[in-house]
């Protein structure tokens, strides 16, 4: 028994690793909708094995996503230093879209939180807390219109996800383009100060 023990916690070990790479490359391939069946058989893996491991999908993408999701809340607070809110919060948002340029799990996750734990949803809920302390700020600083609200970043963040996949055609990449194109429409300009959209 003892020398079969650690094969089979070496076996376990490897059909986690297995588990965890194939589940990064198909959540960021086909987003969270995607199933534990289907992270199985891109595994090459049974049903069982990968629910022994993982009992659901939030507890798969916890483990591939709460750091990536940390290291985006981190970049975040990090962003509420910046004198210019409106710049910071440009800053912010690209910075945290080229980290989910290929991967449209993490893009859902950002946007919606479809799919995410109670820990993931604790670090989400930090990142939009800071996006909403910078859009406030800007607005204070002049920067951005007034009808600006937190709730405009998810949108955002799906507008720019329906162009991730779009063929670049010169040295910037389309989402980058479409991205600041957003950006500058929040921009506060001395003729519609104060005007709201109707």
């Amino acid at each position: 028994m003892s020398e079969e023990t650690p094969v089979l916690r070496r076996d376990a070990e490897h059909n986690r690793l297995r588990t965890l790479a194939a589940a990064q490359e198909v959540f960021a391939a086909r987003g969270l909708q995607a199933t534990l069946n289907d992270v199985a058989h891109h595994a090459g893996l049974g049903v069982g094995t990968v629910y022994r491991r993982f009992p659901n999908k939030e507890a798969l993408a916890e483990a591939i996503y709460a750091g990536k999701l940390d290291d985006i809340r981190a970049a975040a607070q990090a962003a509420l230093a910046g004198q210019d809110a409106y710049e910071a919060l440009r800053a912010f948002l690209e910075h945290a879209l080229e980290q989910a340029a290929t991967d449209r799990g993490l893009r859902e996750l950002i946007r919606q939180g479809a799919g995410e734990s109670k820990q993931i949803a604790r670090t989400r809920e930090g990142i939009v807390e800071c996006c909403g302390c910078l859009i406030a700020r800007a607005k204070e600083q002049g920067t951005m219109r007034d009808d600006i609200t937190v709730g405009d970043i998810a949108p955002i963040v799906a507008m720019i996800d329906s162009v991730m996949d779009l063929p670049s055609a010169g040295a910037v990449q389309p989402w980058r383009r479409y991205l600041a194109l957003i950006l500058d429409g929040l921009r506060a300009r001395p003729d519609h100060r104060g005007q709201r959209s109707s």
